[in-house]
């Protein structure tokens, strides 16, 4: 897939939920399913990645539901959903390494050593406590919140969330790496 094309996915699927929020109301549900998931397949089909596969597949249940019940439940779940393939793939990763941040990391330095390791399995634990977390909020918003709450959540806070988890990791590395004289 093309970087333009790639970008453009990225940045429609982060702004899902503020656009499904103006949708909300001006389109049947049963529409805005078949746009979800023609951007779920899209990512799916452009990289081939087992993950995003996985997501456009539960994506796809997601607007079949939205599809026949014409209801926006469904496509409110979408976050919760990411979420759970997220926490899979990275609890997947934990059992059979390397973790998905070990990988992330050796693009970095092919040659890790073995107390970046280890602290590349923590920070996949880390992550995953996180998608638990971030899923149950997105869950609860998609069940029991307003709309405009849903929206904020999962459009904003929860991204939120994410650039300070990614912030405070950043530091506890270079404390981590300093401690074993890596600079």
């Amino acid at each position: 897939m093309s970087h333009p094309r790639r970008l453009a996915l990225v940045l429609l699927s982060l702004a899902y939920p503020p656009l499904m929020y103006l949708a909300m109301g001006r389109f049947e549900p049963r529409w805005l399913s078949l746009l979800l998931f023609a951007v779920a397949l899209l990512r799916a089909l452009g990289t081939r990645e087992r993950l995003w596969i996985w997501s456009a597949a539960g994506t796809g249940v997601l607007a079949v539901v939205a599809l026949l019940g014409n209801e926006a439940l469904p496509l409110k779940l979408y976050p919760a959903l990411v979420n759970a393939v997220l926490l899979v793939f990275f609890l997947v990763s934990l059992r059979h390494p390397p973790t998905v941040v070990e990988r992330f990391a050796r693009l970095q330095d092919p040659q890790l050593p073995p107390f970046a390791i280890v602290y590349t399995r923590q920070v996949t634990q880390v992550w995953c406590g996180f998608f638990v977390l971030n899923g149950s909020l997105a869950l609860a918003t998609a069940l029991w919140a307003s709309d405009a709450t849903w929206a904020l959540y999962n459009g904003l806070l929860a991204y939120l969330l994410m650039g300070l988890l990614h912030a405070g990791e950043w530091t506890v590395r270079r404390r981590v790496k300093a401690a074993h004289g890596h600079v």
